[in-house]
């Protein structure tokens, strides 16, 4: 028993350097990003120029030198870990075409950011809603066991979902139980990367965890201000908040990218 656990543990371990190896080669980064209305860029003029993902992609090629890079932005506004789940008729289909689309690219190392959770939070009117905190983790758990299955090399970062007023209340109603339910969601993340930590060591990343302090103290400056059912609320990032949290998300990424 004890000659068959030494076996498996060599093989483990050959396995893990097998994969590093081959990840030190890729020298370009392609980025899919998983997300919401935030990640969209809903309200930005032109976000097919202009949303956070974009942006990110633009900071990534400014401090990332001599690395080729490409993004592509598959959130959706309203969308939950729900939207998301890897069955058919949910966006994740969106997800994969989008990373299929990379998959042969021997030359980039193939990465997820994904920032969902806004709308899981929300009290009602969003697909889902409320999502419990042991539901969200089960949800995102699908989610990266399905990528990681249908991409063996790449690499998942989960940002912190980003913070939004106590009184947010649009199509869906968020408010202060919301926004409670929302920092819940913060120790599965945490939980579900020291898990991968273990079984798929150095594929699961923990991203961006300060953007929601910045959101909470710059909201005025950095996110449109809305009208709603309970007053005026804010959401959104706007331009320059927009560009502010592509600068949080593209410090992550390039973390963990000169990591590899």
């Amino acid at each position: 028993m004890k000659k068959i656990a030494c076996v498996v543990s060599f093989l483990l371990s050959a396995i893990v350097v097998c994969v590093a190896s081959t990840n030190s080669t890729k020298q370009n980064l392609n980025v899919v990003f998983i997300g919401n209305s935030i990640s969209e860029g809903a309200l930005l003029d032109e976000p097919s120029r202009t949303a956070p993902p974009i942006k990110t992609g633009d900071y990534l090629r400014k401090h990332l030198k001599n690395v080729k890079v490409d993004v592509t932005n598959c959130g959706v506004s309203g969308s939950t870990t729900v939207d998301f789940l890897p069955v058919e008729g949910t966006l994740f289909s969106k997800v994969q075409q989008a990373a299929d689309h990379y998959k042969n690219d021997e030359s980039a190392l193939l990465m997820f950011s994904v920032m969902l959770g806004t709308n899981d939070s929300a009290i009602r009117g969003t697909h889902g809603a409320p999502v419990s905190a042991g539901q969200y983790r089960t949800n995102m758990k699908a989610i990266i066991d399905k990528l990681l299955a249908l991409y063996p090399d790449c690499k998942i970062v989960l940002n912190y979902p980003i913070w939004y007023s106590p009184n947010t209340y649009n199509g869906a109603m968020y408010l202060v139980e919301g926004q409670k339910r929302l920092k819940s969601y913060y120790p599965e993340l945490d939980g579900l990367i020291q898990d991968y930590a273990v079984t798929t060591p150095g594929q699961v990343y923990k991203g961006d965890t300060k953007a929601y302090d910045y959101f909470k103290d710059n909201y005025l400056t950095d996110f449109f201000a809305e009208d709603g059912n309970a007053g005026v609320f804010y959401l959104h990032p706007n331009a320059k908040g927009g560009s502010k949290l592509a600068e949080f998300w593209g410090k992550a990424l390039i973390g963990i990218f000169n990591s590899k």
